[in-house]
């Protein structure tokens, strides 16, 4: 068992392309701001080697609009760092582009289209309270 928790959390509104993307996006943050967090690379009965991945497993969960800007709230409240992507990222094409846009924004205006966090498990816990499973 994992002292910490893994989750992401993406807005149920979304186009599932969107959602895929957010989820890739948002889990680039948490190996960025973890990188202890990948395992060895993988090996096959043949011996070709795939790339490592993460050792802990990610629990993906979905929510509305306000309950998105709840945890992000919270998250800021109890200063866990945080990957988050919001709606007016879809319509950019590179990084800096990315951060431009992300950076007009507000915690409390921001559309996020999703958030991702590693904190110790009972912090996840309420910081990504109100959410429920992806399906």
């Amino acid at each position: 068992m994992f002292d910490t928790k893994i989750a992401i959390v993406i807005r149920d509104d979304l186009a599932m392309w969107q959602k895929l993307n957010v989820t890739a996006f948002l889990t680039s943050g948490l190996v960025a701001q973890s990188p202890e967090i990948i395992g060895e690379p993988y090996r096959d009965a043949d011996g070709h080697v795939y790339n490592p991945m993460t050792i802990q497993p990610m629990v993906v969960l979905s929510a509305d609009q306000e309950t998105l800007r709840g945890m992000h709230r919270r998250s800021v409240e109890r200063q866990v760092t945080i990957s988050a992507y919001t709606e007016e990222m879809f319509g950019t094409g590179h990084d800096a582009a990315n951060r431009a846009v992300f950076a007009q924004f507000s915690p409390d205006i921001a559309k996020l289209a999703g958030l991702a966090l590693r904190a110790e498990r009972r912090i996840v816990d309420k910081i990504v309270k109100g959410a429920r499973m992806h399906q």
